[in-house]
């Protein structure tokens, strides 16, 4: 919504805004999922879980190559655990208790509240679960309700259809494309911007925690419903 001030020019809405506190590495605790703060604990789970050669089309739109040893796979998460600009999670299944994928929050700016979600990693276990959808949910429901972030943001390379399908259904709302954005991996990237606003995430807790009620699914673990978590577009 817009205004328009003594000038006759369009502005945006007021806001009552004061900086938020940055987002600590905390035990985030679901019904079949929890997110633990990256340790070195979860070393031998992940090697297994992400680092098989199975698991190398896991890596391709990530930064980072795919680890071929555990002393490997170590650094990697030794390095993203020191990086004050990121907070790392391990995934952890509650039926196994083991790390079967990570994710991070990243591009951290307490004072515009705002923060992405990214590095996300998910092994064989978690693919197209309950307990994946969870993971993202509690990494949400952290950022806006207990740190009361405006914005929350999630970018992919524009060639990931998986990513790009798996933030809409997320309630994720596309924001554009920006071409040339990075290289890695000796490749060109062109990034995909997706957001959800604090406006936006009742509608989207709401869509979220339905689905993931145990009646949304049989004896089986099949869903019922399926998730339409996406927002209301934006107003201009």
């Amino acid at each position: 919504m817009t205004t328009t001030n003594e000038h006759g020019q369009r502005i945006g809405r007021e806001v009552e805004w004061a900086p938020r506190l940055r987002p600590e590495p905390v035990l985030l605790e679901g019904k079949g999922v929890r997110l633990e703060p990256m340790s070195a604990e979860h070393v031998d789970d992940l090697f297994e879980a992400v680092c098989d050669e199975r698991d190398e089309s896991l890596w391709t739109y990530l930064f980072q190559e795919r680890p071929t040893t555990r002393d490997g796979l170590a650094a990697l998460l030794e390095t993203a655990v020191a990086d004050p600009a990121t907070v790392p999670y391990a995934i952890v299944p509650v039926e196994t208790g083991r790390a079967a994928g990570f994710s991070s929050l990243m591009r951290i700016d307490p004072a515009m509240g705002s923060v992405e979600v990214g590095g996300i990693c998910f092994g064989r276990q978690l693919q197209r679960s309950r307990a994946a959808t969870e993971a993202m949910y509690l990494l949400m429901r952290h950022v806006f309700d207990d740190l009361g972030y405006r914005r929350y943001e999630w970018k992919c390379d524009s060639l990931n259809a998986p990513s790009r399908r798996a933030a809409v259904r997320l309630g994720f709302i596309w924001e554009g494309r920006f071409r040339n954005a990075l290289v890695y991996k000796g490749r060109n990237r062109d990034t995909d911007w997706f957001s959800i606003t604090d406006r936006e995430w009742p509608r989207v807790r709401k869509a979220l925690e339905d689905w993931l009620d145990d009646r949304n699914f049989d004896a089986m673990g099949r869903q019922r419903v399926r998730l339409a978590a996406r927002p209301t577009p934006p107003e201009a």
